[in-house]
């Protein structure tokens, strides 16, 4: 007998403008990228996180791609990294010819430990990428720190941080380059697509010419060159100008967005309160000094369940869950072209209990009270 009322675990969110934006860039017969609204697309990410410069690009994994570029990767490189990972955090650096370093994740947020990443800093390592999982900031003060002391790199995997703060600085501006998703699973979306944000000044010019196939293209129609030609390695890692006026319509709205996902998450939150306290799960926790963006509500089950019965039992009611990321570092792909960098206790038992509940704008209170009840049945039986 078919389930009534499904929740499904994600739902693509429209605010309402994104087919009128995108009808109004075919009026302006320019499909190709770097149009009107990868543009305005630009003024908004600059404006508000206030990044010195930011990209479009197709993916958060191009993004990443361009940063691997931009470090100038030798042969044998290190790069230090989460095992608790999407696979793109590696992959940009492994295909350029660089190893991942993995370090264990902080029992607490699931983010870079970073009382163990100089322990893993060899005469190799060329940059540090924190994943500020969930949208909740790594502890960014200390990783500076330890990357100003060895003249590392930081690149900010941001993939899940628009609109996510640490302290007074937004997630991706904090490093040297910050990266974004706009996937539909994430808070602002595009289908697919990302965004490659620059801190520093001088690598801003190096940042458009990889983007632009290696060419000095952008620079051209800015008339600061008379042509362009081939200067460097680069891709075309440019999204057309559908996806960038979709995209500008979410960004209009991203505020309200984050603020529609803040409330579910603190419900959530709230009705989870007892069951915590039953020693049943444990909450997501959140240091005051960071601001999150409500992209996810997950929790970690206590050690006596077994978390695919759990997500099982779920679906057998028409509530929808997932579990997250294998770990990367005992992964086929982990064990040939990366090495472990630390003891990695928590990686390889934490996200093994990890369980993201349903979360999506528009999702109801009655359905986040549901989803609690039928939780709670389930781990008292």
């Amino acid at each position: 007998m078919p389930i009534l009322n499904n929740i499904p675990f994600n739902k693509p969110y429209m605010t309402g403008r994104e087919l009128h934006l995108i009808a109004q860039a075919h009026f302006n017969g320019r499909l190709s990228g770097d149009g009107l609204f990868t543009s305005k697309c630009h003024d908004w990410l600059e404006s508000y996180t206030g990044a010195q410069a930011a990209l479009l690009t197709s993916s958060c994994t191009a993004a990443l791609e361009m940063a691997a570029l931009l470090v100038d990767l030798q042969q044998g490189d290190e790069i230090i990294m989460p095992s608790f990972t999407f696979v793109s955090t590696a992959n940009a650096f492994a295909t350029k010819g660089a190893v991942p370093v993995f370090v264990d994740i902080r029992s607490d947020t699931l983010n870079l430990d970073e009382t163990l990443i100089e322990g893993a800093i060899t005469a190799r390592t060329k940059a540090i990428v924190p994943v500020h999982y969930a949208g909740v900031g790594c502890e960014m003060d200390e990783i500076k720190a330890l990357a100003a002391t060895h003249g590392l790199m930081v690149i900010e995997d941001a993939a899940q941080g628009v609109c996510g703060w640490y302290k007074d600085g937004a997630l991706g501006t904090i490093g040297d380059l910050g990266t974004y998703s706009f996937h539909e699973t994430k808070n602002v979306i595009a289908g697919e697509g990302g965004a490659l944000l620059i801190n520093r000044g001088d690598l801003i010019r190096p940042a458009e010419i990889i983007r632009e196939k290696g060419t000095d293209r952008s620079q051209f129609f800015r008339g600061e060159v008379d042509k362009y030609t081939w200067q460097s390695l680069g891709s075309s890692y440019l999204p057309g100008e559908l996806m960038a006026a979709f995209l500008f319509a979410q960004l209009e709205a991203a505020e309200e967005i984050t603020a529609k996902r803040l409330a579910l998450w603190n419900q959530y939150h709230e009705l989870l309160g007892s069951l915590e306290l039953e020693g049943f799960l444990r909450r997501p926790v959140v240091p005051e000094h960071c601001k999150h963006n409500g992209h996810m509500y997950y929790i970690l089950l206590a050690e006596q369940f077994e978390r695919d019965e759990v997500i099982d039992s779920l679906r057998a009611v028409g509530i929808h869950s997932v579990f997250h990321y294998v770990p990367l570092h005992d992964s086929p792909a982990g064990l040939r072209y990366a090495r472990v960098g630390s003891e990695l206790p928590n990686t390889e038992t934490l996200p093994a209990r990890l369980i993201r509940l349903p979360m999506w704008v528009g999702l109801e209170s009655s359905d986040v009270q549901r989803v609690v009840s039928e939780l709670a049945k389930i781990l008292r039986s």
